[in-house]
């Protein structure tokens, strides 16, 4: 068998093999094959990045904002230049089909794109004459070291949440990418490279829980971003706070589609299948659960299950015409969905549209599911409504109104999206006042933010004050620091008249 390559770890501004540490398989999860391995880095590598991070701070730090704008906007017209083969090395690793590649690195960009506007975000305040006498004014400073550890289901377009934001606030940072994704990362690194970015600036390490622990708990960290399950966003979120670092940390959800009688059928059903099974279900957005509300159990649901039985799956690392649902991302992964899919079905829950036994004649090791709708017989008691599957797998219940609907999706513990099919204005409205998320779609079945609006989860979705993105991004990754003036005039006294 041919030696894979080893993925490479940036720390000091110098690209680095640490070929004598453990090793993490990358697949392409459309063949099934090892592409690549992720070293496993260690305590003392984790150290070496941050005392780079740190020696580079100061200089970075009094860079002027226009200046750290300027690498930001090389750094965008580098990820232009590369759009097609970043998108096609996402599809590789991850299994994205390449428009869903094309989002995830489009999102990210437009962060790119805000974040060249630091400038204007930075500016502080002033009010002349706070007392007699004395000008009072706010201003914003960075933090110092930053650390953003990413998860496998967006290796682009969440690693761009992060960084660009805080080194065009003057931090410096440290990318821990998922070590099932670390490609992306890896060739996002070298285009801030060659776009400017200043030795130290930017590193990036690899690997599990000790590489984890050791950024959580480094005492010159001085904030963590997290992305990734509810589990460990808490454990992220509890450490770091612990060791004194600011964290946000950005867990699951069971996001609810309520359908309406009066909703727009083919509309409707277009989103509801993007929402469930768009990225093979693999995000913290998917539309997980569907609330059928009335009539619409005969005018769409048919539909929607006719429609989610013709989506076709296939592989994704091709340049052929793309399928339209691609493989999740590990064997073990696959595994896990079809697990609980069938614990829901011992548990009452009908299968109305079952991928359990699709076949990919051309990649027959791929890691494949295709898109399940499941139909639980009570609102409370099937695993498929409690857990989160992270996989192409909607689970349906019909509700006798908005009301009922309503008040069951905020029985959930999370809170990141919601959203409701309807021509009805006053349901609508009805719907975005009660709904207890931070994220709400009205016809719009993923309604995630953009990149100039906090990406706003409630409850156990989000473990922080400040979320990514948008103002509270460039908060977070800020200090305020006010200054009380008051002068005088030799041998007059206050420089301003009384």
């Amino acid at each position: 068998m041919p030696e894979v390559p080893l993925a490479s770890c940036l720390i000091g501004g110098e690209w680095l093999r640490l070929g004598d540490r453990p090793r993490s398989p990358v697949h392409n999860p459309s063949t099934g094959e090892v592409i690549a391995e992720t070293p496993l880095c260690n305590a003392s590598d984790v150290d070496a990045a941050v005392r780079a991070a740190h020696e580079a701070f100061p200089a970075w730090m009094d860079t002027p904002p226009i200046e750290r704008a300027r690498v930001l906007f090389r750094f965008r017209e580098l990820l232009l230049r590369d759009f097609d083969a970043i998108t096609a090395l996402i599809s590789r690793e991850h299994g994205k089909t390449r428009p869903e590649s094309r989002g995830d690195l489009q999102r990210g960009l437009e962060v790119v794109e805000y974040a060249t506007g630091i400038p204007a975000l930075l500016m502080g305040e002033t009010l002349e004459n706070v007392a007699r006498g004395i000008d009072c004014e706010s201003l914003r400073q960075p933090l110092g070291v930053c650390v953003g550890i990413t998860p496998f289901n967006f290796p682009a377009m969440v690693p761009l949440w992060m960084f660009p934001i805080a080194l065009a606030c003057g931090n410096t940072f440290i990318l821990k990418p998922s070590e099932k994704v670390p490609l992306t990362a890896i060739r996002l690194a070298e285009l801030l490279v060659e776009a400017g970015v200043p030795k130290g600036v930017f590193s990036v390490v690899h690997g599990g829980r000790d590489c984890v622990d050791a950024l959580l708990t480094h005492p010159r960290v001085r904030a963590i971003s997290f992305v990734g399950s509810t589990p460990i966003a808490r454990y992220i979120y509890e450490t770091g706070t612990r060791h004194g670092k600011r964290v946000q940390a950005a867990g699951g959800a069971k996001n609810y589609l309520v359908i309406m009688p009066d909703a727009d059928v083919s509309r409707s059903v277009e989103g509801i299948t993007g929402a469930a099974f768009g990225c093979a279900g693999e995000r913290c957005m998917a539309g997980s659960t569907a609330l059928v509300v009335g009539e619409a159990a005969t005018r769409i649901l048919p539909t929607l299950v006719e429609a989610t039985r013709a989506m076709k799956v296939g592989r994704t690392d091709v340049e052929a015409a793309q399928p339209d649902l691609g493989p999740v991302i590990t064997a073990q992964h696959r595994d896990r969905v079809l697990s609980l899919l069938a614990q829901g079905e011992s548990q009452g829950a009908r299968v109305l549209a079952d991928g359990r036994g699709v076949k990919v004649s051309d990649a027959p090791k791929g890691f494949y599911v295709g898109a399940t709708i499941a139909q639980p017989a009570s609102p409370t008691d099937n695993i498929l409504l409690r857990e989160e599957v992270f996989g192409p797998v909607l689970s349906v219940l019909t509700m006798d109104g908005l009301d009922a609907a309503i008040e069951l999706a905020n029985r959930s513990v999370y809170g990141n999206g919601a959203a409701i099919f309807t021509r009805s204005g006053k349901a609508a409205r009805e719907f975005k006042h009660r709904i207890k998320t931070g994220m709400v779609g009205i016809n719009v079945g993923v309604p995630a933010a953009m990149a100039y609006f906090p990406f706003s989860g409630w409850g156990e979705s989000f473990f922080g004050d400040l979320h990514v993105q948008g103002r509270e991004g460039v908060a977070f990754y800020t200090q305020q620091k006010v200054t009380t003036v008051r002068w005088f005039s030799d041998g007059e006294g206050d420089i301003w008249r009384k």
